[in-house]
């Protein structure tokens, strides 16, 4: 089992899934996917690159800066 930080364990679901961007491999994943979804599922990587092109590539903060 994975840990989440607040919470303790967190349940890992197993499966054979496709990561919609790279094509790689998911066989784990931390929800249970929705199948009206599968299409959109994302490898870790790629994942972490949406998300911090998100939020301006920083690595976190939202990519604002306040003053």
């Amino acid at each position: 089992m994975a840990y989440d930080n607040n919470f303790g364990e967190r349940k890992m679901f197993q499966g054979n899934w496709k990561c919609a961007k790279c094509g790689a491999e998911i066989t784990q994943l931390p929800f249970e996917p929705d199948p009206a979804r599968l299409g959109q599922l994302q490898c870790r990587d790629c994942h972490r690159k949406s998300r911090d092109s998100f939020r301006g590539g920083n690595g976190g903060g939202g990519g604002r800066n306040f003053r």
